[in-house]
C-alpha cells in the first residue's frame, strides 16, 4: 500500500473533500490518503484542518518537511489557489517522490518555468493537468494537421480557462506565439495563434448549461465535432492512480508551462481588446 499525502492551501475545499473516496474507488487499498497538510484552516467558513483530517481519516502533519518523508506520493492541491504552488511544491518537487500538482498550475509562464526546473533539478516525476485531458473524446483524437480549432465552456476566467486551453495544446502543441481579447465582460473569448499560422477560439460563458465542446479543423478539410466532453473527471483519477503506481507521467510540462503562458497574457489581453499581446 502507498500513502498519499495532501499539501493544500486549506483543506475544505471540492477536490481535497473528493479525492480520497474517488482514489479509493479506483485503487482499493493500493493507494490511501494518509497524510494531510494545510496552511490555514478554511477562509469561507468550512471545516478546520483538524475537522477535515478527522472527518477523512486522515493524519494531519504540522509541515510539509514531515509530511514529504512520511509519504510515498504527493498530491499538492491549492487549486483555486494557484498563487501558493511556487511555494508548496518547492520541498515536494526536490524530493524524487511522484507529485501530481493540481490546477491551475501557476499564475505566471516565469513562474511555471520556475516550478519545473526544480523538479526536473532534482529528478522528480511530476505532472499538472485539466481533467479535460482524459475526456473520452479526446482519447484517439486526430492530433496532425489541426489549423482551427473553436472551443466553448462554462465558468470565469480565473478558474475555468485551463479547462479549455488543456485540449486546444494537446491538439496545436506548444507554440502558442500571442493571444487576442475578442469576447465581452460577461462572456470572455481569446484568439490564440499558433505557430505556422494556425488558431483557436476559446470562449467562456459562465452559466453551467454551457458543456465543454470542440469544432476542430484540418488541412485536409475533414472535421471533427465534439459536442459535449464526458467522463473527463472519472478518467482523470484513473490516470493520477496509475501515474502513482507506475510512475508513467501523464503530461508534457512543455504543454504545461504554454498553457499557463497562454493564461496570463490572456489576462493582459482582456484589458486591452482587440489588441495582439505576445506569449
Amino acid at each position: 500500500m502507498k500513502k498519499i499525502g495532501f499539501i493544500d492551501h486549506y483543506l475544505d475545499e471540492w477536490h481535497a473533500n473528493n479525492y480520497p473516496d474517488m482514489i479509493k474507488k479506483v485503487a482499493g487499498d493500493e493507494l490511501v490518503v494518509a497524510y494531510a497538510y494545510a496552511e490555514i484552516n478554511s477562509p469561507k467558513g468550512g471545516m478546520t484542518t483538524d475537522q477535515w483530517c478527522e472527518k477523512f481519516g486522515v493524519q494531519r502533519i504540522n509541515t510539509i518537511e514531515e509530511l514529504v518523508e512520511k509519504s510515498d506520493c504527493l498530491i499538492v492541491l491549492s487549486p483555486d489557489n494557484p498563487e501558493r504552488h511556487l511555494d508548496l511544491t518547492r520541498l515536494p518537487l526536490a524530493s524524487g517522490k511522484c507529485t501530481y500538482v493540481d490546477k491551475t498550475f501557476a499564475t505566471t509562464k516565469a513562474i511555471a518555468e520556475e516550478i519545473v526546473a526544480n523538479a526536473e533539478k532534482h529528478n522528480t516525476p511530476f505532472f499538472s493537468t485539466s481533467a479535460l485531458r482524459f475526456a473520452n473524446e479526446m482519447k484517439n483524437i486526430r492530433k496532425d494537421g489541426v489549423t482551427f480549432i473553436n472551443s466553448k465552456g462554462p465558468g470565469v476566467f480565473e478558474i475555468y480557462t485551463i479547462h479549455q486551453l488543456e485540449p486546444i495544446v494537446m491538439l496545436m502543441g506548444s507554440q502558442a506565439e500571442r493571444v487576442m481579447a475578442i469576447g465581452s465582460k460577461e462572456a470572455p473569448a481569446l484568439l490564440i495563434e499558433f505557430a505556422g499560422n494556425r488558431r483557436a477560439v476559446l470562449s467562456l460563458f459562465n452559466d453551467w448549461r454551457v458543456s465543454f465542446g470542440l469544432n476542430i479543423a484540418y488541412d485536409d478539410g475533414k472535421f471533427e465535432v465534439i459536442g459535449d466532453m464526458t467522463s473527463y473527471f472519472d478518467n482523470f483519477i484513473v490516470e493520477m492512480c496509475d501515474f502513482f503506481k507506475t510512475g508513467n507521467v501523464k503530461a508534457d510540462p512543455k504543454e504545461t508551462i504554454a498553457i499557463m503562458g497562454i493564461i496570463e497574457s490572456g489576462a493582459k489581453a482582456m484589458k486591452k481588446p482587440l489588441e495582439w499581446v505576445n506569449i
